[in-house]
């Protein structure tokens, strides 16, 4: 039996620390998980060129962080991991063609972090107070979605980005891990 979510020790585990062979990525016993592969789906299915882009992931969870920097190197984007230790994230991050913020801190990217033109895919998802909303609260994500928009060339929102992409790829793994068996 295959774990689709993908949130075991063992596809955790390879995957960030390096022990996976990722010239057999299709063939490998554990599926990737879910987040993270919904990230490069987004970025595929947008037409976004990875070889040779400057990518910078923000965060470095085993869960999100990692796989995601690791997905991005496999793919051959020369990739930077931003954390909370990092001197001047801000000018490491606006060097990028592609960012990936998966920090969870609500709207911590700001929008001259942002190159013009650049991708920012916003796996981040926050509650902040809001009187105005029916619940007295509303779901962001690590970047300032209204203003990073105006400078970015493609964004993902938050909520109704990355989110629905994390369910359809467990949906993925759903059906492949009938078919391996």
């Amino acid at each position: 039996s295959y774990n689709v979510a993908a949130l075991s020790s063992t596809s955790t585990h390879a995957t960030s620390t390096g022990k996976l062979d990722w010239s057999k990525l299709s063939s490998i016993p554990f599926h990737i998980a879910c987040t993270p592969q919904g990230c490069m789906e987004l970025l595929d299915r947008s037409g976004v060129v990875l070889k040779g882009a400057n990518a910078v992931v923000i965060g470095r969870s085993n869960l999100v962080g990692l796989p995601v920097a690791l997905l991005l190197m496999h793919r051959d984007a020369t990739v930077t991991i931003v954390h909370s230790k990092t001197v001047d994230a801000s000018t490491i991050v606006a060097r990028a063609d592609v960012v990936v913020a998966a920090v969870g801190r609500a709207h911590m990217v700001h929008k001259d972090w942002i190159k013009p033109g650049a991708v920012v895919i916003d796996v981040g998802i926050n509650s902040v107070d809001d009187p105005t909303a029916k619940r007295g609260y509303r779901l962001v994500g690590d970047v300032d979605y209204a203003n990073v928009k105006e400078v970015a060339s493609q964004i993902t929102p938050v909520p109704g980005g990355v989110g629905p992409m994390t369910i359809a790829m467990l949906l993925r793994n759903t059906l492949n891990s009938c078919s391996r068996s």
